[in-house]
């Protein structure tokens, strides 16, 4: 038998459909139930689903009083705020197509984005770096202004019509635009049972910055198309904290990255939550030892989920069908996924690379720009993820490797072609390689490998690296070598680059 899984399809997405529309639609069910909290500031800052939706809508409003029209892209620069969320949905509402970016993002790395983005405007907190740029700025205070208009009316229309884009760093080092759909948000049903387990009555607390797409789509968009309560830490907050506040506020889910469980148990926070029933956890792989230690101390499971910026998750494991040791888990009901050899999918048992269906309501139209890579991800009907991975007879899904250089910092994918290109030109330095390397069983960082006349001030590098990516993006450590190692072809062996590492230089 092929690794092939197919149950049948999803219920189509409705049309006409917006996705803004969908989101808050239980506004009209339950007005005054709690969609929104934000946890542990001065002061819990509550939102009922009445007035989230008045704020969104009053904003799309401004946003068309601004001189916005359907159709354009509108790159957020705002940072960890409420004001993120808001302004996300009612650039969506009235058919703008916003871009959320993180905060991280350095202004050189911005201004790499907008010749290809083209945005006709940009959404501005102060406290966020932002290069000058041929397009109105509309700050942070503005859109809390824009709150109090009258609502605009939703533009409802075609679900196949772009709703907002996402940027990925790319396997070619040239961060991806990934334009994404309307239709999207419906395909995120699946995810419901197929890996949160989440009802109207669940209050689900995400780890996460409300500028991160895993917060904005499992954190606030999924609960709220469900009637659920939202509950996100007030910005700067302690991650040894969330357990107390799970406790207080009566958390029944909770969602963060391996890396935000781990310090929580290593901080020695992690107790016995009564209400809560379950984590979740994506963005990168969780180690075995994280979920054992954190069932050992808090008495429940942590449910992981596979995905990425084309397609979300897609594989995951759930309350209804946890996981069989050592796999991800199943693709979720709806879903039609598969491992591909060469010439189509692999036999049961054999290695292959993890394919999505073109069909799949979740996946991306394309990539911003980029037409010709955007079919090259494709192998006939299917959508090449890179991993590698076997399907068993049950359906279950091992992961395997990446099939490709791709590195994980907390969550994030970075492109070791993007951070090379960015440092390459530094003075007395020759050559450059990047890697992610396991510093503990659970945890990767990003370090450095260069060439050249003589090793350079490990201060000075981090500077410079500081200045041209993100934090996130930036290696934790340089490594001055006498020659990157390269196979007979010439190309760079990047997994090689661990066996230099003998301390800095």
């Amino acid at each position: 038998m092929l690794s092939v899984f197919d149950q049948g399809p999803p219920a189509p997405c409705p049309a006409p459909f917006n996705m803004a529309a969908y989101v808050l639609a239980q506004a009209a069910v339950t007005p005054d139930k709690l969609a929104l909290a934000i946890l542990g500031g001065e002061a819990d800052e509550r939102w009922s689903y009445a007035a989230l939706e008045a704020a969104v809508r009053g904003t799309a409003t401004g946003l068309l009083q601004a001189g916005l029209r359907p159709g354009d892209r509108v790159l957020m620069r705002l940072g960890n705020r409420v004001e993120f969320p808001i302004a996300y949905l009612g650039a969506i509402a009235v058919g703008l197509v916003p871009v959320p970016s993180s905060a991280a993002l350095t202004a050189r790395e911005v201004a790499n984005m907008l010749p290809e983005l083209a945005p006709a405007a940009i959404l501005h907190a102060p406290d966020v770096a932002c290069p000058d740029a041929d397009c109105p700025m509309i700050d942070a205070a503005a859109l809390a202004q824009m709150r109090h208009l009258p609502p605009a009316a939703y533009d409802m229309g075609d679900p196949e019509r772009p709703a907002y884009i996402v940027y990925t760093s790319g396997t070619s080092g040239k961060p991806r635009g990934v334009i994404h759909a309307h239709r999207a948000i419906w395909a995120r049903r699946m995810m419901h049972d197929g890996w949160y387990g989440i009802g109207p009555d669940d209050r689900l607390l995400h780890a996460g910055a409300f500028n991160w797409t895993y917060t904005l789509g499992t954190g606030l968009m999924d609960p709220w198309s469900l009637g659920a309560t939202a509950l996100i830490p007030a910005p700067g907050l302690d991650l040894a904290q969330l357990p107390q506040l799970m406790d207080s506020h009566g958390a029944t889910i909770f969602a963060a990255a391996p890396g935000v469980y781990r310090k929580i148990l290593n901080a020695r926070a992690a107790r016995p939550l009564p209400s809560l029933r379950h984590g979740l956890s994506a963005g990168e792989k969780l180690p075995a030892s994280i979920e054992d230690s954190w069932r050992k101390a808090t008495g429940t499971p942590i449910y992981e989920a596979y995905g990425m910026s084309e397609c979300s998750t897609f594989i995951s494991a759930s309350p209804n069908r946890p996981a069989e040791p050592g796999t991800l888990g199943r693709p979720q009901h709806g879903r039609r996924i598969a491992i591909l050899g060469p010439d189509g999918p692999a036999p049961l048992g054999h290695e292959g690379t993890i394919a999505i269906h073109q069909s799949d309501p979740g996946l991306m139209l394309g990539y911003l720009g980029a037409e010709a890579e955007t079919r090259e991800r494709f192998q006939g009907d299917w959508f090449l993820t890179g991993d590698q991975g076997v399907m068993s007879d049950s359906s279950s899904i091992t992961y395997l490797a990446r099939g490709d250089d791709m590195m994980n910092a907390g969550g994030y994918r970075v492109s070791p072609l993007e951070v090379e290109q960015a440092l390459s030109d530094i003075p007395g330095l020759t050559e450059i390689a990047v890697t992610d390397i396991a510093v503990k069983s659970d945890a990767r960082l990003i370090m450095a490998f260069y060439t050249g006349p003589e090793p350079l001030c490990e201060t000075h590098l981090a500077t410079l690296a500081a200045e041209r990516l993100a934090g996130y993006k930036t290696p934790r450590g340089f490594f001055h070598v006498n020659a990157l190692p390269h196979n007979p072809n010439g190309k760079l062996q990047r997994r090689a680059l661990a066996q230099n590492l003998r301390g800095p230089a």
